[in-house]
């Protein structure tokens, strides 16, 4: 395997990996392991640039830190991408070799599954490394207390919104029905939410509509939709100058990373009106029962504890956002970088 190391200002490690015998090329961004090891999922992408990739590498993995600080779990922040097309037959093949680059760190990089990943993949991985979690046998899919975080969240943020965290009645539009998506709707179906939901994959929509009751919409409605919340739990960036516009919306709440396209989005939304949960701080859920239970040994009570704590992490952040008088995001990374400081 061939390794080659680049040097990026402000990250501890970038490096890329190409492997000729198993057609495998790689990447792993090491953003901070000022907590503990960079730890963060494994993205699998056909990306239209390898700069492409490694951008968002560098973006998913400063989000890892920033996400593991704000739930005080004992992790810096990490994140890796495999290049090319997730749905290929050739699994063990590939996940095996991105397992040896993996190894390769030495324990400066625990990975995990995260999007065009799975559990089952993670297995390939962990017969070439130590350093993986999210396995089958042990915390496993991370999306169903994924989800339940997101949920918290909205919790939260229709608190600070309306004075009282009922869902009940309230319409929320998700944009993305994959594993997180297809569950958060399931979550706000049970708390008596009425859904819009949209998918570029018209088989996910079909089965969320017909399972939680849902008005289906084409992907490129779902912005304009009349809800009082929208969910973003597909891809990242999509918060921006030509959707911001089209919110009808008074909450922004998925369960996607890097939902602002650029931090401006942020500033963008104040001005607008509508309350953003920083994703980073709402969709922490995978990564707090996977920390929880396989790096820190706790039983699932105890998780689920953790787990709830989102909820009062949201607070917080309006509360400071409030009191200074900036926005979510910025109240989000002030928290994050008081909790970095603190074990510096």
């Amino acid at each position: 395997m061939n390794i080659v190391e680049k040097s990026v200002p402000g990250y501890e490690r970038v490096l890329c990996a190409e492997e000729a015998a198993s057609g495998y090329r790689g990447i792993i961004a090491v953003h901070s392991t000022v907590r503990g090891p960079g730890v963060g999922g494994t993205r699998f992408w056909n990306y239209n640039s390898l700069d492409d990739a490694i951008q968002d590498a560098l973006r998913l993995s400063r989000g890892m830190t920033y996400k593991n600080a704000l739930a005080e779990l004992p992790c810096g922040g990490g994140k890796s991408i495999i290049l090319g097309d997730n749905k290929t037959a050739e699994r063990e093949k590939i996940f095996r070799a991105h397992g040896r680059f993996v190894e390769s760190l030495h324990g400066q990089y625990i990975t995990a599954e995260d999007v065009g990943t799975s559990p089952a993949d993670m297995e390939f991985v962990r017969r070439e490394t130590n350093h993986v979690a999210g396995l089958q046998d042990r915390s496993g899919d991370p999306s169903p207390r994924t989800a339940w975080g997101v949920f918290r969240a909205m919790q939260a943020a229709a608190r600070h919104c309306w004075g009282n965290d009922d869902l009940s009645g309230k319409t929320v539009a998700v944009q993305g029905c994959g594993h997180v998506g297809h569950h958060l709707a399931g979550e706000l179906h049970r708390a008596g939410a009425k859904l819009i939901v949209t998918d570029v994959d018209e088989e996910r929509v079909r089965a969320t509509a017909s399972a939680y009751k849902a008005t289906a919409v084409a992907p490129e409605e779902i912005y304009s939709a009349q809800a009082d919340v929208f969910a973003p739990c597909a891809l990242g960036g999509i918060i921006n100058d030509q959707t911001i516009p089209q919110l009808r919306v008074q909450i922004v709440n998925g369960g996607a990373n890097n939902q602002l396209l650029e931090p401006r989005h942020g500033d963008m939304l104040e001005q607008h009106g509508i309350l953003y949960s920083p994703d980073y701080a709402a969709n922490a859920g995978g990564i707090i029962s996977g920390s929880c239970i396989e790096m820190m040994g706790w039983d699932v009570p105890r998780m689920l504890a953790k787990l709830d704590a989102i909820y009062d992490t949201l607070l917080k952040i309006f509360a400071i956002a409030e009191r200074e008088h900036i926005p979510t995001y910025k109240a989000a990374d002030k928290l994050a970088e008081e909790r970095l400081v603190r074990v510096a």
